[in-house]
């Protein structure tokens, strides 16, 4: 295998990972959207750590936690879409990064920090956030969305665009 390059397993693994983190974050965007009622205020009071306030004074002005809610609700929805279908699949991974890690700042697992949400386990700085977070800098850096998903053809129409014609 030459450097640089992934085998064709190699690469229909990094393409079912990134369908199945994308299913995560379609699920999670579009139960939000159906919920009646469904708003970050909760998970945003509960932070603890470094940039609580930031989280806090989110949630703490009913304008700006709807535009919250508006922006988680459908960033998790086209960011799922953007890796199930392999269309914009480096942004949609970077902004899948981007929310993890809010996510995982906002509620960070570390010792001393106890939250009235439940959670799943009891870690200890790595947890289930910082683990999709990892998962989508590889897909990130695989460009797997040129080999399965509408990337191929996307940068197929831009290549052709930007080139002179041949002689």
């Amino acid at each position: 295998m030459n450097k640089g390059t992934l085998t064709n397993v190699q690469m229909a693994t990094v393409v079912a990972l990134r369908v199945v983190i994308g299913w995560h974050f379609l699920y999670e965007g579009l139960s939000k959207l159906t919920a009646e009622a469904w708003s970050a205020k909760g998970f945003l009071l509960q932070s603890r750590g470094p940039f609580a306030e930031l989280f806090r004074w989110m949630a703490a002005d009913p304008e700006r936690l709807e535009i919250v809610n508006q922006l988680n609700m459908w960033g998790l929805t086209l960011i799922g879409l953007g890796l199930i279908l392999g269309c914009f699949t480096r942004l949609a991974s970077a902004a899948g990064m981007l929310v993890i890690l809010l996510f995982y700042l906002c509620n960070p697992p570390f010792v001393g920090y106890f939250y009235s949400i439940p959670t799943e386990g009891s870690y200890l700085i790595v947890n289930k956030n910082l683990v999709e977070l990892a998962a989508l800098a590889v897909i990130l850096l695989t460009g797997s969305g040129r080999v399965a998903g509408l990337d191929r053809i996307i940068h197929g129409l831009l290549g052709k665009r930007g080139r002179p014609a041949e002689a």
